[in-house]
């Protein structure tokens, strides 16, 4: 399989905000509710940051995705620890790009001496939860109606891998 990774940038963003913007369009993965601009999305990807780093994620000579690790909360005690996220386009689900990803971010996440990963998924999202599950996390917590989208109230869960 040929997967590879590469920084995302500002030239490179537009995939991945239309990727993203599909998913705040069509599901609850995410629980913005209106399309984000490219600027709040170079901010939660941190772009440029030396030790929470995004990336798309190229399948077959093109982009398929992004994935990044993100700061887990804004206080220093967490500075080992991060959330990690990825998004692929949903055709190419099922073909063993989130695993090949979840690998790859967490050996970046070891040498940037990170060393526990959290993963925050819409319950019901059974595909991500999956993977995850797959991959070694364990689920560490579940918020009970938590937020609201396409009018339906939603819960929260969160798995945990220490690597």
């Amino acid at each position: 399989m040929n997967i590879t990774f590469k920084p995302i940038t500002k030239e490179n963003i537009q995939v991945p905000l239309d990727i993203y913007n599909w998913y705040v369009l069509n599901s609850t993965a995410t629980f913005h509710l209106e399309p984000i601009p490219q600027k709040e999305l170079e901010r939660m990807l941190s772009i440029g940051h030396s030790k929470y780093q995004s990336f798309v994620i190229v399948f077959e000579s093109e982009i398929c995705g992004f994935c990044y690790l993100s700061q887990f909360r804004y206080k220093e005690a967490y500075d080992k620890s991060s959330e990690i996220t990825l998004y692929l386009k949903r055709d190419t689900t099922g073909k063993g790009i989130g695993k090949t990803t979840l690998s790859y971010l967490e050996k970046i996440a070891k040498k940037n001496g990170i060393n526990n990963l959290v993963a925050v998924v819409t319950e019901g999202n059974n595909a991500s939860i999956a993977l995850f599950e797959k991959a070694g996390y364990f689920k560490v917590g579940h918020l009970k109606n938590i937020g609201e989208k396409f009018g339906e109230t939603l819960d929260v869960v969160s798995y945990q891998k220490e690597i």
